[in-house]
């Protein structure tokens, strides 16, 4: 066939069956559509047919609505539909009238939420009576070069045929609609929203498929949007201030003008806020189907979209905040995005929808709460806004249980939040969630439980009544090492609590000695936790035999560094205990212990509870002795005093000063090795310290180096000084520290370094130079000669006779030598 020979194109309209919507109020008609060219002759040259459906929404219908008045309308005004089916149609409405729609979930059931904010409708747009045609594209093409109304026709026509899929592809491929779209919404959009918002929505339903993305990021259809929404945002900032004004001047004028005026502004501004949000509606939904492109994402973050999406959470639109919150969640992945959510205090404006009744719109705020959370500053502002109640007052509703139960498991990892949580209903919900749970609870569920129970005050609530006991025979009938890890961190806290696990200990020690890796593990550590003073150990010792598997256990090698870490926290428990100490000890139980402490060096935890069962048996006379005469535990406990874990040095600290207490020899090893410590540390620190601020100690001309960086030999000014002595009341060259007291002049006492009187730290070899004198060492002139072999002057220049004592000084006088 050849395309001139085409002359007619024939369209048959074909009836088929009727239904109802699955979920809305609506029913659907299913027709065929055959499309035939015919020839010159009007003969048919091809022909093509297509299944087609049609959606008749159905808003009107309620429990009083005339169902046979409402058919007849519904025939009328659709012609796909026979007469003759107007039976048919009145049953349809019929079931539509009494089918059961889906309402807000109770606490007893559980509905399915949408995971997609939904697409806007024809509400959000302009509503025009008129039928589009795709054949008729270029009539509202030309529309669009008119003036204001003809265009918002014009836009509102190419709008209807948009919303058809099928129509996209053919649209798209007419590049001059497209382009006059981009160039009237560029023009025109201050002067119409209903303009704007049918524009938009065009661009939208092209941004429904990605294969569109490039065209509309073409125009800059995105960028423009961001402009419109920035501008509507301060348009509605503008007329709430006019508003509040007129309301004001109402309350404080009282007269009728006033009111009348007041709620004229008020019906405007409603109607005014209700197109604005449709254009928001679909320019926010245009930018999150762009958002897919992680870089157009980020551009239009650096254009402040998230600030224009959190200032829109203060509207009470659900369709549109569902929409909004969405768009946050999705941005939320990303920390830069969650840093400006929470600079624009994004917690404060979602307190208001937690809760509400639009589910949706509840779980979407969830789950972007949910990635807050991870955000620390962001758990304490939910805190301090009052979050946290209502959080809890939804974990009765099944639809976001789970979500709750993340989020509050993320808010209890702060300590300073844990506290908190008795003064909700949380920990009896919870409780009651646990215990009535299947054998395998939600794991969320047990992971907040673990983290209560670490706080002492919500570990007492949680065993009030009759709260432990419940716990500890679910635990011993499931085996749940989660759940046995809850009960662990309540025996960690002191007082009445501790004490109820005593009726336990039988059912513990049974579960160490053949219960399963995990199970196993969490039980060791209650029994190492329980350390209440009136609890007779060595009874259990010795009732359980629990002394061999210690030994077994303790063995390098013979377990995981897991199990072994609990049964050193055990012994270190049960040495509290003069009796059990000595049979440990007898047991040969502190070789075990060094040999274990020299092959588990480099794990900081396991050394550290090895010394502190240590620490603990010092202070029995037995294994104290044991442990300084018998083994080279001190030795180890010397090496490991300058360790770098902190807890590790003072826990050494603590139980070398036991040992020093109790052991001379021991104690001066430890009083030199300390000292040696810290010397080198100060010898380290010299040599190493950076020169700074004062200008006498850089190395300039006229200043000596540090002596250290030199020959000590070939400094005889030390010893001697300048060889024309000193000036009044100067001290030239340099002086060793013990020649100087606190008036400026050694007095030869040695007390007063704290040596006592026979001690001379600084000792120096006697002189042979000379002859002696009456116990005067003088030279081979007869002159009286200083301790260093060099001939004294006087004050007034003459040598010092040998013979006369009175004018001999030791040391320097008046400064002169």
């Amino acid at each position: 066939m050849q395309a001139e020979d085409a002359r007619y194109l024939k369209r048959k309209v074909k009836g088929g069956s009727l239904d109802v919507h699955p979920t809305e109020k609506a029913l659907v008609v299913n027709y065929e559509l055959e499309a035939t060219i015919l020839g010159e002759m009007g003969d048919p040259m091809l022909g093509e047919r297509k299944e087609c459906q049609k959606i008749i929404r159905v808003k009107g219908l309620h429990d009083n609505s005339d169902l046979s008045q409402l058919a007849k309308e519904i025939i009328d005004k659709c012609k796909l539909i026979n007469p003759n089916k107007l039976p048919e149609v009145e049953q349809l409405l019929y079931y539509l009238q009494n089918r059961k729609e889906s309402e807000p979930s109770k606490a007893s059931g559980k509905t399915k939420l949408s995971e997609k904010p939904e697409e806007p409708s024809m509400s959000d747009a302009g509503e025009i009576d008129e039928i589009a045609n795709i054949n008729d594209i270029d009539e509202y093409l030309e529309l669009l070069y008119e003036d204001i109304p003809e265009k918002i026709r014009g836009t509102a026509l190419i709008l209807q045929l948009a919303r058809n899929p099928d129509n996209l592809e053919e649209i798209f491929q007419n590049e001059t609609v497209v382009g006059a779209l981009a160039r009237v919404l560029r023009e025109d959009w201050k002067r119409s929203t209903e303009l704007a918002t049918n524009i938009i929505y065009t661009f939208f339903c092209f941004s429904s498929f990605s294969q569109f993305h490039g065209v509309i990021l073409h125009f800059k259809i995105g960028a423009l949007s961001m402009a419109v929404t920035e501008h509507e945002i301060k348009k509605h900032h503008m007329w709430l201030e006019e508003l509040q004004k007129k309301k004001r001047l109402n309350d404080s004028d009282k007269s009728k003008r006033s009111k009348e005026d007041y709620e004229k502004s008020l019906k405007k501004y409603q109607g005014l806020v209700k197109k604005q949000e449709q254009l928001l509606r679909v320019a926010f939904y245009l930018l999150l189907n762009l958002a897919e492109d992680l870089k157009v994402e980020i551009k239009m973050r650096n254009k402040g979209i998230v600030r224009m999406l959190v200032k829109t959470l203060e509207r009470d639109n659900f369709e549109l905040l569902i929409l909004v919150v969405s768009f946050l969640k999705k941005m939320s992945i990303f920390v830069e995005n969650k840093d400006d959510m929470a600079s624009n205090n994004i917690i404060e404006k979602l307190t208001k929808i937690i809760p509400c009744d639009h589910e949706d719109l509840l779980n979407i705020t969830l789950r972007l709460l949910l990635n807050l959370t991870f955000d620390t500053d962001c758990r304490s502002k939910m805190i301090k806004f009052g979050m946290l109640p209502k959080l809890v007052g939804l974990l009765n509703n099944e639809n976001h249980k789970l979500i709750v139960l993340c989020i509050l498991y993320h808010i209890s990892m702060d300590d300073k939040a844990k506290s908190m949580f008795t003064y909700t209903d949380c920990i009896p919900i919870v409780m009651k969630m646990l215990l009535e749970s299947p054998e395998t609870p939600d794991p969320e569920l047990l992971a907040l439980c673990i983290n209560l129970a670490v706080n002492k005050r919500t570990a007492q609530i949680i065993c009030e009544g009759n709260g432990l006991k419940m716990l500890m025979k679910r635990c011993f009938k499931f085996h749940d090492p989660l759940l046995m890890k809850m009960v662990r961190n309540i025996s960690q806290h002191d007082g009445p609590t501790k004490t109820l696990f005593v009726d336990y200990i039988s059912d513990l020690c049974n579960a160490v000695l053949t219960a399963d890796d995990n199970f196993q593990l969490e039980c060791l550590g209650i029994l190492a936790n329980l350390t209440i003073p009136d609890l007779d150990y060595e009874l259990v010792l010795k009732e359980y035999n629990l002394i061999p598997w210690i030994k077994k256990n303790l063995q390098p090698g013979a377990a995981d560094d897991d199990l072994v870490l609990e049964v050193i926290m055990l012994v270190g428990t049960v040495c509290s205990d003069d009796a059990c100490a000595k049979m440990l000890a007898e047991a040969n139980l502190i070789h075990s212990l060094i040999e274990l402490l020299n092959a588990k060096q480099e794990d900081d935890e396991i050394v550290c509870q090895i010394v502190y069962v240590f620490y603990q048996m010092i202070f029995h006379e037995i294994t104290r002795e044991i442990i300084i005469k018998d083994t080279q535990a001190p030795a180890y406990l010397i090496d490991l005093m300058h360790d770098k874990n902190a807890v590790i040095r003072k826990v050494c600290d603590d139980t070398l000063d036991m040992i020093a207490e109790f052991d001379e020899e021991w104690a001066r090893k430890i009083q030199l090795e300390k000292f040696q410590w810290h010397n080198s540390q100060w010898l380290e620190t010299v040599e190493t310290r950076h020169i700074e601020d004062d200008g006498f100690i850089y190395p300039e001309d006229g200043y000596d180096p540090y002596i250290q960086d030199t020959d000590i030999l070939n400094r005889p000014e030390l010893f001697y000084g300048p060889g024309e002595g000193y000036e009044h009341g100067m001290l030239d060259g340099h002086l060793t520290p013990e020649y100087i007291d606190d008036s400026g002049l050694y007095n030869g006492n040695a007390d007063y370094y704290g040596y006592g009187g026979d001690y001379e730290p600084y000792a120096r070899p006697e002189s042979h130079l000379g002859f002696i004198r009456d116990g005067q060492p003088v030279d081979e002139f007869g002159r009286a000669m200083d301790p260093y072999g060099s001939a004294m002057i006087d004050e007034y220049g003459h040598y010092v006779n040998g013979d006369a004592e009175e004018d001999y000084h030791y040391g320097y006088s008046n400064g002169m030598r």
